[in-house]
């Protein structure tokens, strides 16, 4: 009997997904064994609703789980106690905490980054905040702004152009020797 043309073969969508899931996941955990711990969780709940033929778009479907699950390891990381910590890594930190010329940065940065942002039109700044702070994929987005997934992604396209060129702005004008005198 030859496979059902609607139902997705695991085997394959494995394959296909399981490099590129692993890059992905890398790259938001910044370390690889964490991003394999992920991968596998996440495929061992996709799997299953695939398999029922309850998803429209596997690899969307797939990607959007692990993504939130990673997101749920960087909070547990954040929320680690000291003690349970591997020993190696404070031994190598020279402060648990920042300096004040790294807080005095930081906090030039954010407000640097906040003026930028008040700048946005407010459908960017809106589309940017969901996305980036939310974490809502364009679906949700649109949904929630009563707008086309299309507006979402052109609205998102326009923001970061337009806050990089703030930021690039910012940055040149803070730049000694270049400001005006």
């Amino acid at each position: 009997m030859p496979p059902d043309p609607g139902k997705t073969d695991a085997a394959g969508f494995y394959r296909a997904t399981v490099e590129p899931l692993r890059r992905y996941l890398a790259r938001l955990l910044r370390n690889e064994a964490d991003a394999q711990d992920v991968a596998q969780d996440a495929y061992r709940r996709v799997l299953p609703e695939l398999e029922k033929d309850r998803v429209e778009k596997p690899e969307a479907y797939l990607f959007t789980t692990a993504r939130r699950l990673a997101i749920n390891q960087l909070r547990r990381r954040a929320n680690t106690p000291a003690d349970t910590v591997d020993s190696t890594v404070l031994d190598r930190a020279a402060s648990p905490s920042p300096g004040v010329a790294q807080t005095v940065i930081a906090r030039h940065d954010l407000a640097t980054v906040e003026r930028a942002m008040e700048q946005l039109p407010p459908g960017c700044r809106a589309v940017l905040l969901l996305r980036r702070v939310e974490l809502l994929s364009h679906e949700e987005i649109a949904r929630r702004l009563g707008v086309t997934v299309s507006n979402v992604e052109k609205q998102q396209a326009r923001a970061l152009r337009l806050l990089r060129a703030a930021l690039e702005s910012a940055e040149t004008a803070a730049t000694p020797g270049t400001a005006a005198r």
